[in-house]
């Protein structure tokens, strides 16, 4: 692979699709009109149907803040490539965690990390990897009680998400990293799992997490960090999420980059000010199942709720139109 695609997949640079970058975010007249249209699409969409394609569904098997909060973490840190590689590791991990992630971690030590994670390997993560995140995350909740706390300290500190996120990964990585790499061998993609500095990208999956912890509670996220509102959040930002915010004008950005998810987030607030990435889950998921892909499908665009704020299904339907005899 090369140098600059593997960047794309660790989500350690930027992804340019074009090289066009100048952004430009929805007009309020825009939001306006794509307002009702979204509220219709996000009532349509099959939410159960979905959650077993999702790494969120982890999280659900427990009750406990904390165990969300920790299974969460883990879940959205694994969760690129494909659904059906990253979701056996996720379940087995948690499996072998036992009834409670949180006292799992709490009680975590490097012996019994090697116990857990020997032989480890998820395409760019091993075994060292996956412990710096538990043993981080069992060193936060025994020092501040919740994973909630360290990240409402960074974002004391530091004013913003972004700098929230870089504190919250940056403190998580603070385990000592002998005794790992002697049990263990050495670390490969722990930039990956836990980005520190936090750099250019979308962070999408840590966007994600602050997604399931903060907004709701519905069906899909939790809403059990009471200290952070929803208004705060920035859209997990993918290449899905990336192509359909160009359709609907919400950006005319065209890298995946941690300005273009804040100006998509920025148009979102136009249509809730409140709880802009409300409609992050219902978007994501057409775009993954295929419905709305990479190359447009006349017969799907026809069919589709957001046509009529689309930048590019109208022109292919009536296109076909056109050349029907």
């Amino acid at each position: 692979m090369k140098r600059r695609e593997q960047a794309v997949e660790e989500g350690m640079g930027v992804q340019r699709v074009s090289r066009r970058s100048r952004g430009e975010g929805l007009s309020v007249q825009a939001a306006g009109r794509l307002r009702p249209l979204l509220e219709s699409f996000l009532a349509s969409t099959d939410t159960g149907a979905r959650m077993g394609f999702d790494p969120v569904e982890f999280p659900h098997r427990y009750a406990h803040p904390r165990d969300i909060e920790v299974s969460a973490l883990l879940a959205a840190s694994l969760a690129y490539g494909r659904a059906d590689l990253f979701r056996p590791k996720v379940d087995a991990l948690l499996r072998r965690m036992g009834a409670s992630p949180a006292a799992f971690v709490q009680e975590l030590k490097v012996a019994g990390a090697r116990e857990l994670l020997e032989g480890f390997v998820y395409r760019f993560n091993v075994g060292t990897d996956v412990a710096v995140l538990l043993l981080g995350m069992g060193q936060a909740l025994r020092e501040l009680g919740s994973l909630e706390a360290l990240f409402v300290r960074g974002r004391e500190a530091h004013g913003t998400v972004h700098g929230a996120l870089s504190h919250f990964t940056a403190t998580l990585r603070e385990v000592p990293m002998a005794p790992l790499r002697r049990a263990l061998g050495p670390e490969r993609g722990l930039h990956h799992l836990l980005p520190s500095p936090l750099g250019a990208g979308a962070a999408k999956r840590l966007n994600l997490y602050l997604r399931w912890m903060v907004r709701g509670p519905d069906t899909v996220d939790f809403g059990i960090w009471k200290q952070v509102p929803a208004s705060a959040l920035v859209i997990p930002l993918d290449t899905h999420i990336g192509r359909i915010s160009q359709h609907l004008g919400l950006t005319r950005r065209t890298d995946l980059s941690w300005r273009t998810a804040e100006e998509v987030t920025a148009s979102l607030r136009l249509l809730d000010a409140a709880d802009p990435v409300r409609y992050d889950f219902a978007l994501c998921h057409y775009g993954m199942s295929g419905v709305c892909p990479a190359q447009p499908v006349v017969g799907n665009c026809a069919k589709c709720l957001l046509l009529p704020a689309c930048a590019v299904g109208p022109r292919l339907v009536r296109r076909s139109s056109s050349s029907q005899p």
